[in-house]
């Protein structure tokens, strides 16, 4: 098997956990607010970044003074768009935020393929932007009213394609998990400042109501998905990563109908076919 077949593998598997996290943290941000929820959810996260870079034995890594550098702007980047998402999300909603979040794929091909230097496949362009286009479809709501909540998520969504560069250098003199813990650890303390004076104090029965869901949230998405999206960030191009993002809406809908008994909507079934076509493509062996 190919380095880069691993990537798409991984790809898929990472789309499949990280379509829980919008259902598990509505649940959870029920209880104890948005915010809240991201903090307490990298609180769990840490001691399994611990556990893990304890058990192989990681930390070594971190004398590696070559990888300051991106370990740190790294860490600078996803706060900064995380930051900017959950605030965003105070005047907004959540469909207005997935359309503009997935134009990072937009941002993606504009930066390292059209003013960059990374190539891709002209057939793994098609299907790039028929899966774009299968998603937007999926996606986009019968009401789209841009905001300035719209307006902090497109910034962040701009800035996406930047974080994923410097974890792809990051992950050249590191491991997938002392990357996700160096971050976690540095940039937990502003999150933790956010949420103090942002949003109202949680009561410890509402903490323990949601904690099930971000311990889910922790371990799922934060924990086993990043690390299987630095380590395919290792594998394919950063363009073609941030296209096959847009199996993310498909096991959404899939697993919002199981758990939460939403009835998807005509146009989200219809816009579900380009997206498996431009999969197929964007997945599809070159010969040459």
């Amino acid at each position: 098997m190919t380095r880069e077949r691993e990537g798409e593998y991984l790809m898929v598997g990472l789309s499949i956990l990280e379509a829980w996290f919008p259902i598990l943290s509505i649940v959870a941000m029920s209880y104890v607010g948005a915010l809240h929820t991201y903090m307490y959810s990298l609180v769990i996260a840490f001691f399994f970044y611990m556990a893990i870079m304890y058990k192989r034995d990681r930390f070594k890594e971190l004398k590696n003074s070559a990888a300051y550098k991106d370990l740190l702007l790294t860490t600078f980047w996803i706060t900064f768009i995380f930051t900017l998402i959950f605030i965003g999300m105070r005047y907004t909603t959540a469909g207005n935020m997935a359309v503009i979040v997935f134009l990072q794929v937009l941002f993606s091909y504009l930066y390292f393929n059209v003013f960059g230097k990374e190539k891709m496949e002209t057939i793994h362009l098609i299907g790039a932007v028929i899966m774009g286009l299968g998603a937007l479809i999926i996606l986009f709501p019968e009401d789209f009213t841009f905001n300035k909540g719209d307006w902090l998520i497109f910034i962040a969504s701009a800035a996406a394609p930047i974080t994923n560069l410097y974890q792809k250098r990051a992950r050249e003199y590191c491991s997938a998990e002392t990357i996700l813990g160096f971050r976690t650890v540095v940039g937990f303390p502003f999150v933790a400042l956010l949420a103090y004076f942002l949003e109202p104090a949680v009561t410890y029965e509402n903490f323990m109501s949601a904690l099930p869901y971000m311990f889910l949230i922790a371990t799922g998405i934060y924990v086993a998905a990043k690390i299987m999206w630095i380590e395919a960030l290792n594998r394919i191009s950063i363009t073609k990563l941030s296209a096959m993002l847009a199996l993310l809406p498909v096991f959404t809908l899939i697993f919002a109908y199981l758990y939460l008994d939403e009835v998807p909507e005509l146009r989200q079934m219809i816009g579900i076919v380009p997206v498996l076509v431009g999969g197929y493509l964007i997945t599809k062996s070159v010969e040459g």
